[in-house]
């Protein structure tokens, strides 16, 4: 059972996750994640992220609702609820080490090439998402979220603020419910972890509102790059965290 100083640190920081993430998109998971780990083990943690990160995303699609893409989601969910369920079942013995650095190399370049070839940047196409959604699902299941990695290609379409911000919460929310089966199934959600995860909701909500209020005050190349600042610093997270 937490004591008192772990349930108290693990709520500051949901909260600030929660915020962070309504205003980048992503980066929540990357601070919680830890702290989650030092109150409950790293074999509950993953689990009770997923199911905060479930909320808090839930709430991040009510606050943009206006601008979501629902064409975007439909094919992102298209690839990514089969490779959600796979990742899911192999999340209790999978080797990750060497595939999270590989993401942090993955998202440093994405940014390097952005500005050297700022006229050359890829457009994805709908159906795009469909593969996109297969990768970003498989390793979410794996990694817990990587938020970081989705956002180049929800960029890249054009996705902007309260466009971006809403549709790619709301794919994630689709790949969350798909790995949550999926961690069912693999017996890795035990109850009091549902229960935890579900406890740090209120906080997660509260969190998403105060991001989305700063999120309306931004301008958009102000928004692009905090986007582009929070991916280096996960790329670098990543490759020496490993």
């Amino acid at each position: 059972m937490p004591d008192l100083l772990h349930l108290v640190v693990t709520l500051v920081v949901s909260f600030v996750a929660a915020t962070l993430a309504a205003v980048a998109g992503f980066g929540g998971a990357a601070v919680l994640l830890p702290v989650l780990v030092w109150t409950f083990g790293i074999r509950d943690a993953i689990p009770i992220l997923t199911v905060a990160q479930l909320i808090g995303n839930g709430s991040r699609v009510w606050y943009n609702r206006h601008e979501l893409n629902w064409r975007v989601v439909v094919w992102f969910a298209l690839g990514g609820v089969p490779t959600a369920l796979l990742g899911g079942l192999l999340f209790a013995r999978a080797p990750l080490v060497a595939l999270t650095r590989i993401l942090g190399v993955f998202l440093i370049i994405v940014v390097v090439w952005r500005h050297a070839h700022p006229k050359s940047i890829w457009r994805p196409s709908l159906p795009a998402f469909a593969g996109i959604g297969a990768g970003a699902s498989f390793l979410s299941a794996l990694l817990g979220s990587v938020g970081p990695l989705m956002a180049p290609f929800f960029l890249a379409y054009g996705l902007l603020k309260g466009a971006y911000i809403g549709t790619e919460a709301l794919s994630t929310v689709v790949m969350h419910v798909t790995k949550l089966i999926a961690y069912r199934q693999a017996a890795v959600l035990p109850l009091h972890s549902v229960l935890a995860g579900i406890a740090l909701g209120p906080v997660m909500i509260l969190g998403s509102f105060a991001g989305k209020r700063v999120l309306d005050r931004l301008r958009e190349d102000v928004f692009v790059w905090i986007i582009e600042a929070t991916l280096i610093v996960a790329g670098l997270l990543f490759l020496i965290k490993g």
